[in-house]
C-alpha cells in the first residue's frame, strides 16, 4: 500500500450527515469523497461519529441515537435519521465512503474519538448506554483532583472494561470494512487517567495501544495505525501517552501532531522537531496537523498566504506529511479558494516563491485557546511598560536572498498593532538586533472605528516596508518592541496585540502583480 502524505480529516457529520435533509441519498453521502477528488489528498480520515456512539452499522457498539425516544437537538436527530435510513437501504455509511474513495484511488482511515466526556441520560443525545450505565468507570469517580481539571467525566483507562469496550469496537470495524488504516484521535479530550495516576497509567495505555496495533495488523498487514496527539511531548506524557515509547516498540505507523486539545486554529509556530527526532531511524512517520482558521477581527478563515506560511514552516522541520484538520469548518461548501489552498500545500518548493503571511500567535478575540497546556506559549496580547522591551520570536520559511537574486521579491511588510496608544507616544522596534527606522514606517490610525469585518479592535497599525538590509532571516527571528515615551494624559495600558509579517513576490523580474498593478492601472492580458 502506498503511504499517505496528505491526510484530510472529515468528521463525517458537520459537512455531511448534518447538512442533508432526511432521507439522505447515497449520492449525497458520496460527496464526502467526491469533493476531494483531484486534490493532493491521499487519505481521508473519516470519523466514526461521536465515538461513544457511531454512525455506521455496528453489532458490538451502539448506533447514534438508538437510545433516544425524544430528541432535544434537531441536528443530532437528523444525523440519526439519516444514518438509520442508509443502513435500512443496505447502504452502510462507512462502506459507502470506503468504496467511493477506493474507486478514485484514495485511502480511507477510520477515525475513532477515543475518549469523550459523558452527560446524563435524556440530556446527552449522542451518549451510549455503556457510558450512562458505568459512571463509576469515569475519572471523576477517583476522588478529588483539584480545580481546573476538565476530564472528570471522561472514561478512566485504568479500567479494563473501558479498554475492552474500545478495542471490541475497533476490532469489529477493522474486520467488517475495507479500510486502509485506523486513526485513534487521542487529542480531542486528552484525559485518560486521574491526574494523580498518570505515571502509573502510561504503561497501561501503551499496552492498550499495542493491542490496537496488533488488531490493525491482524486485519491486514498493509493497514496502518495512526494516532493523533498533542504536538508537545510533555503534554503527551502529562496525559498518560508515551509516543517515544510507542515508536521504540514499533507499535504505531503514523503520529499526527496537533494543537493541544484539538484547538482548530492556525499555529505557524508549532514545533514538531522533538517528534521528528524521536522517529528518526524508525518506521514511524510524523504528520503535522495544519489548521485553516485564523479567527481575527478581519477574517475567520486563513487566506492562502497564511496557509502557505504555516505549511512551509512545517515542511522545513522535516515532517513526513500534512494532516489537514478541521478545514471543513469554514470552508464548506468548498469553493475555488479552498481548492487553491489545498492544491499547493503538498509542495513546499512550489509555495517557496509565492506570497506568504506569518502571525505571532495571539489570543485576541476568540482566537487561540491553548491555555490548558502549560507548555505552549501564546505571547500576545501583552501590555507594554515604559522602557521595558517585549521580545517576540517568530519563524519564516522564506529564503529572501535567494529570490532577490532573481529579482522576484516585491516587498516585505512588518505590521504591528498597538491598542491604547496615542499619536504622541514614541515606540522603538528592533528586528534581529537592528532598530527599524521610522523612514520605513507608515502608521494607520484606527483609534476609533465604528465597524469591522468581524469584531472591533482599535488602535494604531505600525507598518514597515522593510528594505533589504532589514529583511528577516530564514528560520527564527526576534522582534523587540519598546514603549519609549507615553502620553501622560492617558491612563489606559498600551497593548501589543498583533505582529504580522508578509512576504510578497513577483512571478518574474519586472512582472506585474495580479491583474491590477498600483503603478500601472488595470492590466489587460491582450495588451502588447
Amino acid at each position: 500500500m502506498s503511504k499517505a502524505r496528505i491526510m484530510y480529516y472529515h468528521d463525517g457529520r458537520h459537512p455531511l450527515i448534518y447538512m442533508y435533509e432526511p432521507p439522505i441519498h447515497k449520492e449525497q453521502y458520496e460527496q464526502a469523497v467526491d469533493e476531494l477528488v483531484g486534490t493532493p489528498v491521499d487519505a481521508i480520515m473519516f470519523c466514526l461519529g461521536d465515538g461513544r456512539t457511531v454512525l455506521h452499522d455496528t453489532q458490538v457498539g451502539e448506533l447514534w441515537g438508538h437510545n433516544v425516544a425524544k430528541w432535544k437537538h434537531q441536528v443530532f436527530h437528523r444525523a440519526g435519521k439519516n444514518a438509520r435510513h442508509l443502513i435500512a437501504q443496505g447502504c452502510d455509511p462507512l462502506r459507502i465512503i470506503c468504496e467511493r474513495a477506493h474507486e478514485y484511488g484514495i485511502l480511507v482511515y477510520a477515525t475513532l474519538l477515543v475518549n469523550q466526556g459523558s452527560g446524563e441520560r435524556g440530556e446527552d443525545m449522542r451518549g451510549s448506554d455503556f457510558r450512562f450505565d458505568n459512571k463509576h468507570l469515569e475519572i471523576g469517580d477517583g476522588g478529588d483532583f483539584g480545580a481546573g481539571f476538565a476530564g472528570a467525566n471522561c472514561a478512566d483507562f485504568k479500567h479494563l472494561e473501558i479498554r475492552a469496550e474500545r478495542l471490541e469496537l475497533i476490532a469489529e470495524t477493522l474486520d467488517k470494512y475495507p479500510l486502509d488504516g485506523l486513526e485513534l484521535q487521542m487529542n480531542y479530550t486528552p484525559y485518560y487517567f486521574h491526574p494523580d495516576e498518570v505515571e502509573q497509567g502510561r504503561p497501561i495505555m501503551s499496552e492498550w495501544i499495542s493491542q490496537v496495533y496488533k488488531a490493525v495488523k491482524k486485519s491486514g498487514a498493509d493497514r496502518e495505525l495512526a494516532i493523533r496527539l498533542p504536538t508537545c511531548m510533555q503534554d503527551c506524557l502529562d496525559a498518560g501517552l508515551d509516543p517515544q515509547g510507542w515508536i521504540e516498540e514499533g507499535i504505531v505507523d503514523v503520529l499526527i501532531a496537533d494543537n493541544y486539545g484539538n484547538t482548530a486554529h492556525l499555529y505557524p509556530e508549532a514545533d514538531f522537531r522533538p517528534l521528528v527526532e524521536a522517529a528518526k531511524g524508525s518506521q514511524c512517520r510524523i504528520h503535522a496537523a495544519l489548521q485553516s482558521t485564523v479567527d481575527t477581527d478581519r477574517m475567520a478563515e486563513g487566506p492562502i498566504q497564511s496557509i502557505r506560511g504555516a505549511a512551509c514552516n512545517y515542511w522545513n522541520q522535516g515532517i513526513d506529511g500534512l494532516y489537514l484538520a478541521q478545514w471543513f469548518i469554514r470552508n464548506w461548501p468548498y469553493d475555488g479558494t479552498f481548492y487553491e489552498k489545498i492544491r499547493e500545500v503538498a509542495y513546499p518548493q512550489i509555495m517557496a516563491p509565492k506570497d506568504k503571511s506569518y502571525a505571532v500567535p495571539s489570543r485576541r478575540g476568540s482566537g487561540y485557546d491553548l491555555k490548558s497546556s502549560p507548555h505552549v506559549s501564546i505571547p500576545l496580547p501583552v501590555d507594554l511598560e515604559i522602557g521595558e522591551p517585549v521580545v517576540l520570536d517568530f519563524t519564516i520559511s522564506d529564503d529572501l536572498e535567494r529570490w532577490h537574486g532573481q529579482d522576484r521579491v516585491h516587498e516585505v511588510l512588518l505590521r504591528v498593532r498597538l491598542q491604547g496608544t496615542s499619536e504622541i507616544d514614541r515606540l522603538c522596534f528592533v528586528l534581529n538586533g537592528r532598530e527599524v527606522p521610522e523612514t520605513l514606517l507608515r502608521k494607520i490610525n484606527q483609534t476609533y472605528i465604528m465597524e469591522a469585518p468581524r469584531y472591533r479592535v482599535t488602535g494604531y497599525w505600525y507598518i514597515f516596508k522593510l528594505d533589504r538590509e532589514y529583511w528577516p532571516e530564514q528560520g527564527k527571528n526576534s522582534l523587540a518592541v519598546t514603549l519609549v515615551e507615553r502620553d501622560r494624559e492617558v491612563v489606559d495600558p498600551v497593548i501589543l496585540g498583533d505582529v504580522e509579517l508578509d512576504t510578497k513576490y513577483l512571478m518574474g523580474k519586472n512582472f506585474h502583480r495580479d491583474y491590477v498593478d498600483p503603478d500601472l492601472g488595470p492590466y489587460e492580458a491582450s495588451a502588447t
